[in-house]
């Protein structure tokens, strides 16, 4: 029961007004406001009964700030979690533009999950943008810069894809409501998924999040791994279950990133592909449709905003000791850093989905669902996709930060605070993994589903003997990519090597011509303003002539005329 003097709150106005806290504190008082906004928060969305509805209403139609039902409800205690985890691990931080965007780019995220209708979703989803690209400038090189305006063109084209679907769909309807949409036919319907699938990083539409995130602060790419991405899949969960077109997409989105991720150096970068091929595996699910894989994709969703946090922390943790984040340049830190390279490894177990930890309890009921539903060759994509995750995510990622060649780098172990924050992320990843059941219990639909029988544990572990085998193996015959300095590009191509170099090739061959039309046109407004100066100057012919008297006499003429043509018409 709720007392009477409690008033219920938007979630995102909480973290909003947290957000100008902040601005206004310093030292221990703003580090007490940034533990306090997300744990307020969750107090306030727990209190709420049950049918809260807070709406504004504008001209003709209703705004819905805020209305929950399962999904977006486990959403909502989702992004808390992830905002109080990524307040522990930032609250150090004395950047202030860093931490306003944070919690506002938090709010952003809560704001969209909350919303009931797609005009104010709409709002939330361009406040994800430019919220969380100052997670990006923060880092304060030219690269991050780069990669952030980048960030923010892409960002924001989603937006207005979006508002152009959300404007159709009200002149085809009538109705605002977010809900259920689908491919339809309709163009409105088709732009929606694709506004969506850009921040959901589909294929060929992905390389803003490889681009951005390795770029942002140690901080921000914690934040940034929790929010955009999953507003996208939980926006996707709401409007497009079921939609057949999205299994083979999500299919691809868990295969391709693999490849990139083994021959990629830069292991935060290495994280940002492994997340689209996580984000894969949602995408299967919620395309299949069915109550299990829609639970699936949800439950795996929650999950890996924990492990891949859990993990992006420690390899922040290591560029924030040590100043390096290439394979190349590290390894030998569990020597300096054991702890963090304790929980790298259960971040690396619960994404590779060994049985126990967290992975293993949510992306097997995607793949259970898939079986069922009659697609065979999805499941062996998806079963292929597992063990390049078990590769590149489970092996690489601890191996070359912490155990290959010892890099003679000696520092200090992780600050206490980014300890703190990792240690819960871990604790929790095999919490769910050891008793799923407690996660089972607030997804969407009823779950009667057993992760822990002998066949699946047995086709998962052999799996990923068989993957930790062949990592082993090409590792010993030196076939495995060596880690190398240099930067990988894949369809980003298009815009970062070929656009440029289309654009100089198109005023090399048209640069002549629009000089000359230019200088051309210039000649002819030149000689116009002289034939004008020619007539009105001091000794022009308009100057010996009465200018009123003129135009009052063709005014009178032009009437005659007109009333004569008038007159032989009738």
């Amino acid at each position: 029961m709720t007392s009477s003097l409690f008033v219920p709150l938007a979630p995102f106005v909480i973290f909003y007004l947290g957000a100008l806290l902040i601005a206004v504190t310093r030292n221990r008082v703003r580090q007490a406001v940034m533990l306090a906004i997300p744990l307020i928060g969750a107090w306030n969305l727990y209190a709420m009964p049950a049918d809260t509805v807070i709406g504004v209403q504008v001209f003709d139609y209703t705004l819905s700030l805020f209305q929950a039902d399962r999904l977006s409800l486990l959403f909502g205690y989702l992004f808390h979690l992830a905002a109080f985890l990524g307040a522990i691990y930032a609250i150090k931080v004395t950047d202030n533009s860093e931490l306003i965007g944070s919690f506002m780019y938090a709010g952003s995220a809560l704001g969209a999950v909350f919303t009931g209708d797609m005009i104010t979703l709409f709002v939330f989803w361009e406040m994800l943008a430019v919220t969380s690209v100052f997670l990006v400038l923060a880092r304060r090189t030219e690269r991050s810069q780069q990669a952030a305006m980048r960030y923010i063109i892409i960002q924001v084209l989603s937006g207005v894809i979006l508002l152009a679907g959300v404007l159709l769909r009200v002149h085809d309807t009538g109705s605002i409501a977010f809900g259920h949409i689908g491919l339809d036919g309709t163009l409105a319907s088709k732009l929606i998924l694709l506004a969506i699938g850009i921040k959901c990083a589909f294929p060929l539409l992905h390389n803003w999040l490889t681009d951005a995130y390795p770029e942002a602060t140690p901080t921000g790419t914690v934040f940034l791994s929790a929010f955009t991405t999953k507003v996208a899949v939980y926006a996707l969960a709401r409007s497009y279950a079921g939609t057949e077109l999205l299994v083979p997409i999500g299919a691809a989105m868990a295969m391709f990133p693999i490849f990139y991720a083994t021959i990629e150096n830069d292991l935060r970068r290495v994280l940002s592909y492994s997340m689209i091929n996580q984000i894969g595996f949602m995408v299967v699910g919620i395309g299949l449709g069915t109550e299990m894989a829609i639970n699936g994709a949800i439950a795996h969703a929650f999950n890996d905003v924990i492990f891949k946090a859990l993990l992006l922390m420690s390899m922040g943790a290591v560029l924030h000791r040590t100043g390096k984040i290439n394979g190349s340049d590290l390894g030998g830190l569990y020597k300096s850093m054991p702890k963090t390279a304790l929980f790298c490894i259960i971040g690396a177990a619960s994404i590779s989905a060994v049985p126990l930890f967290s992975g293993f309890v949510s992306k097997s009921m995607i793949m259970v669902a898939a079986l069922e539903e009659g697609h065979g060759m999805i499941w062996l994509l998806l079963l292929f996709a597992s063990a390049g995750v078990m590769e590149h995510a489970g092996i690489k990622i601890p191996y070359f930060a912490f155990f290959a060649h010892d890099s003679k780098i000696r520092c200090k172990e992780a600050p206490t605070n980014m300890l703190i924050a990792m240690g819960l992320a871990a604790a929790i990843s095999i919490f769910i993994g050891v008793y799923p059941w407690a996660l089972y219990s607030v997804l969407p639909f009823p779950v009667e589903y057993a992760p822990f029988t002998a066949p699946h544990v047995m086709t998962q572990m052999q799996l990923l003997l068989f993957s930790a085998l062949a990592f082993a193996v090409l590792k010993l015959t030196h076939i495995y990519p060596p880690e190398l300095p240099g930067v990988n590009i894949d369809a980003e191509w298009s815009y970062r090597m070929a656009l440029p170099k289309a654009v100089g090739l198109f005023k090399k061959t048209f640069g002549p011509l629009d000089r000359a039309v230019r200088k051309t046109a210039l000649g002819l407004v030149n000689s116009a303003i002289g034939a004008v100066f020619r007539l009105h100057g001091p000794t022009g012919v308009m100057a010996r002539t009465t200018l009123v008297g003129s135009m009052v006499q063709w005014v009178v003429v032009l009437l005659a005329v007109y009333l004569v043509l008038f007159m032989i018409g009738d």
